[in-house]
């Protein structure tokens, strides 16, 4: 047998070369670069425990220009991953050493406010907060809230079909898109959707939200626009226990209510958030919910008064209702501010992102605490409880040996318990490379397969973000063709390489 040998060096370079000057064609000026020194600032996104430094970043200003640059790389070979703002939690635009980063940032600008078809045409590279103060003068806004929305990427949230806080009522990314533009990997610009609520034919819009740069390079996106509620309050509850609060979260739901928005937090990120930012958030609790209702001020009243009469039966030790809107937005900016307050506390800490069914959280949070004294670790919760989107911080310290590894096995088993109690690997951050190898404990190999046969049916050089998602890779010419056998649909038998 034998062993394919790296290439020396000098052919590196000048391959490196070589491709950065087809590249510097394409996007002159400072749109290329291969100094080290710069190419740091991409070497890593918002999961910072990996760093790659890329071989080159490209940062294209038109969508003329990323067809061009993508049709070389895809004619000659040349891998691509695509990143927005760098926020991904899951390693989604980590680098190659051996790969093109190609970096829409300059895909900033707001092309359109259609207030009539309640929508905006934007570029990817508009943050998601961006949308929202756009139209807030007209009394609209943009639905999905992720707590990066001040730094995230319409783009990147169109990647990982990001949620935030009020997806309980209003939906994920994939329920406010309603056009995309985007780029296929041998240069096509294709479009789908548009201004219209549906469009016929397969649902490519929803084939794309959620891809993880893996299909195509979305360069605009056309997203719903909601008219703000004519009035939102906020109730605080706090609890003994976050298995009451959990409790407290089903029941709301179960009687039929559906708050704008439901989020939970526990003793750590309580105090984490409140020492931070002052929200006047309760000390002496274990667990806090924070439960907005949007609508008219009528109904709005009749809700507030339904979700404490809950509360009270589920034991809440506090209640407090939000008497202003800067009250409303005190309560949430706690919460908001969560991510960065337990940084605070904590040298390191891992955010993970797997989503439940809402009866099992009690149990859920009781398997964590167990996990915590297992792995030697803390842990602080924030969760987007009315939708079961956990997001457990694990605190640790990357400096000691040996705590970094503690910390990766702690997720994958916070992870494993998701799965195992009916729920999936992800709700909002995405596969990438932090879940990639746990894609078997949700999937078969058969499964598997079948989202490769699409992921080759955009990208069959396997060109774009290439090492993400999948924890085996296929050649897209061995995945063969699917077969019927006893009334089964089943695949030939895959090889490995």
């Amino acid at each position: 047998m034998s062993l394919k040998m790296p290439a020396p060096l000098e052919e590196v370079l000048a391959r490196r070369a070589e491709i950065a000057a087809a590249l510097s064609a394409i996007v002159p000026g400072e749109g290329v670069i291969t100094a080290p020194e710069e190419l740091k600032a991409y070497e890593t996104d918002g999961l910072t425990a990996y760093r790659q430094p890329p071989m080159i970043v490209v940062l294209p200003e038109t969508t003329a220009q990323v067809s061009r640059i993508l049709k070389y790389c895809h004619e000659n070979g040349v891998r691509v991953v695509p990143r927005g703002a760098g926020t991904s939690l899951s390693g989604g635009a980590l680098p190659l050493a051996d790969g093109v980063l190609l970096g829409l940032g300059k895909f900033n600008r707001i092309l359109e406010v259609d207030l009539e078809n309640r929508c905006a045409v934007v570029q990817p590279g508009v943050t998601n907060l961006a949308v929202s103060k756009a139209v807030d003068h007209a009394g609209f806004y943009y639905a999905p809230d992720p707590s990066s929305q001040i730094a995230c990427t319409i783009g990147g949230n169109v990647a990982e079909n990001s949620g935030g806080v009020h997806c309980l009522k209003y939906g994920l990314t994939t329920n406010n898109l309603l056009g995309l533009e985007a780029v296929l990997i041998d240069g096509t610009v294709i479009r789908v959707g548009g201004k219209h609520n549906d469009a016929a034919g397969y649902d490519w819009l929803g084939i794309l939200t959620g891809s993880e740069g893996l299909l195509a390079v979305v360069t605009e996106v056309t997203v719903r626009l909601l008219r703000k509620p004519e009035t939102a309050r906020a109730v605080l509850l706090g609890f003994p226990s976050s298995e009451q609060a959990g409790a407290c979260v089903g029941a709301i739901i179960a009687a039929g209510i559906i708050p704008g928005g439901m989020e939970m937090m526990d003793r750590p990120a309580i105090h984490a958030a409140e020492a931070f930012v002052k929200a006047g958030y309760p000390l002496d609790v274990e667990a806090l919910l924070i439960v907005e209702l949007d609508g008219p001020a009528e109904e709005v009243d009749h809700l507030i008064g339904a979700v404490e009469a809950i509360a009270d039966r589920q034991g809440a030790v506090v209640k407090r209702t939000s008497q202003s809107e800067e009250e409303r937005l005190k309560f949430w900016a706690g919460r908001k501010a969560a991510f960065p307050a337990v940084g605070r506390i904590s040298p390191d800490y891992m955010c993970m992102d797997g989503t439940i069914p809402r009866r099992e959280l009690p149990k859920v949070l009781e398997g964590m605490r167990d996990l915590s004294e297992k792995h030697a670790l803390r842990v602080a919760n924030v969760f987007h409880a009315g939708d079961g989107n956990l997001h457990p911080l694990i605190l640790f310290d990357a400096n000691q040996p040996g705590e970094l590894e503690r910390a990766e096995a702690f997720g994958a088993d916070i992870l494993r318990l998701c799965v195992a109690v009916g729920g999936v690997l992800t709700g909002e951050h995405g596969v990438g490379v932090e879940k990639r190898d746990l894609m078997p404990e949700m999937f078969n190999e058969t499964d598997l397969a079948l989202q490769q046969r699409l992921k080759c049916a955009f990208d069959p050089k396997g060109l774009l973000n290439p090492g993400k998602v999948f924890p085996v890779l296929h050649r897209c010419a061995e995945l063969g063709r699917m077969v019927v056998h006893q009334g089964e649909l089943r695949f030939p038998e895959l090889p490995r390489f």
